[in-house]
């Protein structure tokens, strides 16, 4: 019998030094199900040593010039790059998603966000305009705010956390992230390049644990000024309950229930695949049990074909790609974020109709329309109630321009412009002369 596998045991990294934890949480392999990784419980003990250790490198890391700055995050972004195998296997053990989807998206796009934020970091412009008539000169200063709180998710662990540690750093703040404690050994795996690249201890700090421990002690503390927040709803509506008495700064990026809009002269052969990788990208059985209820068909996956898996395999976390049709508009898998391989077709007869229902959702994170009338194409993205429309594709980013959703799906944008001026703080002073 084969011997069975030591846990790996993960350690909070706090002022470039990994720090044992009094506490650890079970972290499971999604493919057998069995415990594989010990995670750090921390608390308000832990957040305390890290907004130490933040606060004393700020001042330094601050007052480097954007170029200075801008090495380093290119040498973390060669160090993720070199460690790109080794990143996505982790990446696909932790969270369960496929090794070719961790290695040809979550870690080059996390190599990218370094490299993205070195570059920008480079060109931002200040306004500056001249009063004649009383001889004054005025222009803005944008100066980081501080120590930036960052909170990331469970289904893009590595891509999310560097999407908000980069351009943080990129404008002189010092951070304290907390990954979820359901995905943390690539931020883990993370840490233990930071020094190599030469980022100095306390600009990067790394909080493991639960929401309710280390997320509340991280949101609460008074010395954090922003908060940049990416997961659920009625965690966000807490953040901001912690947040309101000391006026923090939130970007708050949360779920969607995005519609793929297909009209009937819509290119089939590029449609169809880039749909079903939309719609069974992520990795829930209730609601399809309440669908079936509703009276709705399963024509495929969950309850209707048999799942066959190796022995190893048989208390992972595996669920056969479903597609449910004959459903009502009002059912709970149509207006809630199913984090599953499920999807709903239902037919449509107009734009108009389409339009209305696609948008008879408490979100608006991001929507797809598929047409060959160009015409169409921009009619409906612009009143579809969506942060984000693709049109003819899927999932192509451009990180200049902003990325975040309307409604409940969040508060606040992520980009170029949108991350560097949530990071800092506009300042405009005035010279007479």
């Amino acid at each position: 019998m084969a011997a069975t596998e030591a846990p790996l045991v993960l350690e909070n990294f706090i002022g470039g030094t990994f720090v044992p934890c009094k506490s650890y949480i079970d972290s499971y392999d999604p493919s057998t199900g069995e415990v594989y990784c010990k995670v750090p419980n921390s608390g308000k003990e832990e957040i305390e040593a890290a907004v130490e250790a933040a606060r004393g490198a700020f001042p330094g890391w601050s007052s480097r010039s954007p170029q200075e700055r801008a090495r380093v995050l290119n040498q973390v972004a060669d160090l993720l790059e070199q460690s790109l195998e080794e990143l996505a296997r982790a990446e696909s053990r932790d969270q369960g998603k496929t090794v070719t989807l961790a290695r040809t998206m979550d870690i080059p796009r996390s190599v990218q966000n370094f490299r993205f934020f070195a570059s920008s970091s480079l060109h931002h412009t200040a306004e500056c305009t001249h009063m004649d008539h009383v001889d004054c000169l005025h222009y803005t200063v944008r100066t980081p705010v501080g120590i930036a709180g960052l909170i990331s998710p469970w289904n893009l662990p590595l891509y999310l956390l560097t999407w908000k540690i980069a351009p943080a750093i990129a404008a002189g703040n010092t951070v304290i992230a907390k990954p979820s404690e359901l995905t943390s050994v690539t931020a883990w795996m993370l840490c233990r390049l930071l020094n190599k690249a030469g980022v100095p201890p306390g600009v990067v700090n790394i909080v493991f644990g639960t929401g309710p421990r280390v997320g509340e002690a991280l949101v609460a503390h008074p010395e954090v000024p922003v908060i940049s927040f990416t997961g659920s709803q009625p965690t966000a509506e807490r953040i901001t309950q912690l947040s309101a008495p000391h006026c923090k700064k939130l970007s708050l990026e949360l779920g969607g229930k995005n519609p793929a809009v297909i009209f009937e002269d819509a290119n089939l052969e590029e449609c169809i695949p880039e749909t079903v990788r939309s719609s069974f990208a992520n990795q829930v059985r209730s609601y399809i049990e309440k669908a079936r209820a509703e009276g709705a068909q399963i024509l495929c996956g969950e309850g209707v074909d048999k799942l066959n898996l190796p022995p190893r395999n048989q208390a992972g976390y595996f669920m056969l790609p479903t597609v449910i049709t004959d459903i009502k508009d009002d059912s709970c898998c149509m207006k809630e974020e199913i984090f599953g391989p499920v999807t709903c077709v239902v037919p449509f007869d107009s734009e108009e109709e389409v339009i209305k229902r696609a948008n008879n959702v408490k979100y608006g994170l991001a929507a797809t329309v598929w047409s060959s009338n160009v015409g169409r194409i921009h009619r409906v993205a612009k009143k579809l109630q969506a942060g984000l429309v693709w049109t003819n594709c899927w999932l192509i980013r451009e990180l200049n321009l902003p990325f975040g959703g309307m409604k409940s799906s969040g508060v606040g944008r992520e980009g170029l412009k949108d991350s560097y001026d949530f990071f800092t703080e506009i300042k405009t002073i005035t010279v007479k002369h």
